[in-house]
């Protein structure tokens, strides 16, 4: 199975963000949609992703900060601040087990799929896990069916 096939299952949709975004916009979009990452566009490019992980890893170093002086207000920490530069993408061609591979050596639970410079969508590991079950069981089923006489 390609990263294609999986992207078209999952839909669409696909949730942004800029650079100069406040972070906690960025949240808040998350958290309305219920969404892990948000992919960052700048003048049309990829410049990264934000997820959970980079929101966390932000406001941890600010409350360490804290600690020594005095820092800015959380509310004005920017996308820019936080962003994961330059992830780990996907070919559309790409075997879902190559990327799977992938993401467990790179602990990425998002990644973008780009088509040169063109972005196609974000593939989760949840995506990933979601299709590979999917496709085994629909191969358990064949074969099953192919087996006379088997229980169900």
């Amino acid at each position: 199975m390609e990263v294609k096939e999986v992207l078209r299952v999952k839909g669409s949709t696909l949730f942004t963000v800029s650079p100069e975004s406040l972070l906690s916009d960025a949240v808040i979009t998350m958290s309305e949609h219920d969404i892990g990452s948000l992919v960052v566009m700048e003048a049309g490019k990829l410049a990264g992703m934000l997820t959970f992980r980079e929101v966390i890893g932000v406001l941890a170093m600010r409350q360490k900060e804290k600690r020594v002086g005095p820092t800015p207000p959380i509310a004005d920490i920017l996308v820019s601040e936080a962003l994961q530069r330059d992830p780990i993408t996907s070919r559309p061609d790409m075997d879902v087990d190559e990327l799977r591979a992938i993401m467990l050596k790179h602990h990425a639970r998002y990644v973008p799929v780009m088509d040169g410079d063109m972005l196609l969508g974000v593939i989760s590991f949840h995506d990933v896990a979601k299709a590979v079950l999917e496709e085994r069981s629909f191969e358990n089923k064949m074969l099953k069916g192919y087996i006379k006489n088997w229980p169900a």
